[in-house]
């Protein structure tokens, strides 16, 4: 039977075991969820989210003054007489007598204050939009169009000054000649009907269509606005949309991890590896279904909101990035109480580093580590270019083709029913990569393979120390950084040593800390350079790969931390493996630090 041949069954025989199996138990109560997240969706939009329903008391003494803020629902609302409102004005957050404005001196009292403030804009702004002349109550209107900002902020990150001086005192001369500039017409080529009506649908309005212009279609005002309501064009409704998608992918793909799970727990998976078919075309076909689901599901969700099909391209690595992980911890669980575990700390971990920097969209280029950024930057219509998708999706194609590689390798009856800790079965899946017959030409590509897993952790330590103040930042992100690629690179000689303790010896470790250096140094010149070039140009990148500058001096640090480590597993055994763990991460930390103060002295 042919390769494709095996896949396609294999592919039709999950489908069908899926849909029998689980589909009696699981699949209804799935829909359920789906069903009760679109109902809950739905409602949070239209009726609004009320955690601060009630949260602030006010009182008045004039029922028409009540008028202002009886819509906002954070305001419970009393109406009496103003002595009584005078004797009992501690219990109030805002007291409201004749007119004047009384609040309590409070940090409760001074945010019911701002929001109250807020209210009575918003009042103002809608009895002038009753008025006969619009223009009267409305007579400046701004035609906004969103630029990209040019902003260098590698220099400002650096301490270089790009604007004007802070401590000028003289307002600056024009030079030059003067040019004639075109005005642009004094009447708005919008009707006072149109306008009328885009006031009244500001307030109403779907929040996303401020950004994405998909739900509302998009007219000849959308991009009118009077001054007061003037905002940053910020990301944070758009990413509600982008979790539209991304949670019915994660969701699929814990149906992928808990078939390979069925198939260990009720020992199915023994018929299946019996049968005359490659570990590939297994792991493929099994795994082809949940991918085409995804891909629709992604499609219809696309199609439904009128959302061009680019924003297919970014979520294509997120699909197999989870369908990966779903792979490895279906096999290295050994419960479901094991699986739910380790999946939610991946859900934690992988919804953190796709979601955190998309806040900081248009703002840092921090932001273009997550592919999400380019679902956004599409929504908003902006788009995203070829060298930008590459650098957001690179590290998840790698790591998706190193774990479904390691999935395949160890898709075997000793690995899939073992007995041991989530450790120790982890330990294997490493060690089933190191070939007997040239165990340091698999150290050598087990190093290198390794980076993709390295850059990302780290850019996830950059995601978390990003909005720390700078000196202690750059430290915690300089010491984790050391402790990350020293695990990299340790962790294929300590699955060396571990099923096969006679390998280490000195010769085998010298040779074992050269050749692990080597791997891991070309990995990391030939990802870094291929793909990451613009984080690296920040001051938060630098520390991550400052130790690339000079081939040599990185090549040696590699091996000594590589030999630190291997030394302590050689004199101590494995319960020596975390003490020279840390012993190689202070020195490589330190030499981190060396260069970096260095650099910014």
């Amino acid at each position: 039977m042919s390769l494709a041949s095996s896949i396609r069954t294999i592919a039709a025989w999950e489908m069908n075991r899926s849909m029998t199996t689980m589909g009696r138990n699981v699949l209804p109560l799935a829909v359920g969820l789906l069903v009760l997240l679109v109902l809950v969706t739905v409602f949070a939009a239209e009726s609004g989210v009320h955690m601060q329903d009630g949260i602030y008391r006010i009182g008045i003494d004039e029922p028409e003054v009540a008028r202002i803020v009886a819509p906002d629902n954070r305001f419970t609302v009393e109406v009496a007489d103003g002595p009584a409102l005078w004797s009992n004005r501690f219990a109030y957050d805002i007291v409201i007598l004749r007119g004047e404005v009384y609040a309590a001196d409070t940090g409760k009292g001074r945010a019911a204050l701002t929001a109250l403030k807020r209210d009575y804009e918003a009042y103002a702004s809608q009895i002038a939009a009753e008025q006969p002349d619009l223009f009267a109550g409305y007579p400046l209107w701004i035609d906004l169009e969103y630029v990209k900002s040019e902003i260098d902020f590698l220099a400002t990150q650096s301490g270089q000054q790009i604007g004007a001086p802070a401590d000028a005192r003289e307002p600056p001369i024009p030079s030059g000649p003067a040019e004639a500039v075109t005005l642009p017409p004094s009447a708005i080529q919008v009707s006072e009907d149109d306008l009328r009506q885009h006031l009244a649908g500001m307030e109403s309005d779907h929040p996303l269509s401020r950004y994405t212009g998909i739900i509302s279609g998009g007219s000849a005002t959308d991009g009118l606005r009077t001054p007061s309501q003037l905002s940053p064009p910020l990301p944070y409704d758009a990413l509600i949309l982008v979790f539209v998608f991304i949670f019915p992918l994660y969701f699929t793909s814990q149906f992928f991890m808990m078939s390979v799970m069925n198939e260990r727990v009720g020992r199915a998976g023994e018929a299946l590896l019996a049968a005359p078919v490659r570990p590939s075309a297994i792991v493929i076909g099994k795994a082809i279904p949940y991918l085409a689901i995804m891909l629709l599901v992604s499609a219809a969700i696309t199609l439904f909101i009128g959302a061009p099909l680019a924003i297919l391209l970014p979520l294509i690595p997120v699909i197999l990035f989870f369908l990966a992980n779903a792979l490895i911890i279906g096999m290295a669980a050994r419960s479901f109480k094991e699986l739910s575990f380790v999946s939610i700390f991946f859900s934690t971990l992988a919804t953190s580093y796709l979601f955190f920097p998309t806040v900081f969209a248009n703002t840092h280029v921090v932001s273009i580590i997550s592919p999400l950024t380019l679902v956004i930057l599409e929504l908003q219509g902006e788009g995203f270019t070829a060298a930008e998708y590459v650098y957001s999706t690179a590290l998840f194609f790698a790591t998706s083709a190193v774990l479904f590689y390691a999935g395949t390798i160890n898709f075997r009856e000793e690995r899939l029913f073992s007995e041991k800790s989530l450790t120790s079965r982890l330990t294997d899946f490493i060690a089933g990569a190191i070939g007997r017959g040239r165990p340091h030409l698999s150290l050598f590509l087990l190093s290198a393979f390794t980076i993709p897993f390295v850059f990302m952790a780290q850019m996830m330590t950059l995601v978390l120390f990003f909005n720390i103040p700078m000196p202690l930042s750059l430290v915690l992100l300089t010491v984790s950084a050391a402790f990350i690629e020293e695990v990299a690179k340790s962790a294929g000689l300590y699955a060396i040593a571990s099923e096969r303790p006679g390998f280490l010896t000195a010769k085998n470790l010298l040779i074992g800390a050269a050749v692990i250096g080597l791997g891991f140094l070309a990995g990391e010149k030939l990802l870094l350079f291929a793909t990451l070039s613009q984080i690296t140009e920040s001051v938060f990148g630098s520390v991550l790969f400052l130790s690339l500058q000079v081939l040599w001096m990185p090549l040696l640090l590699h091996i000594a931390g590589v030999l630190i480590t291997g030394t302590f597993l050689l004199a101590g055994g494995k319960r020596a493996y975390v003490p020279g763990l840390v012993v190689a991460s202070v020195v490589h930390s330190l030499y981190n630090l060396h260069f970096l103060l260095r650099g910014l002295l």
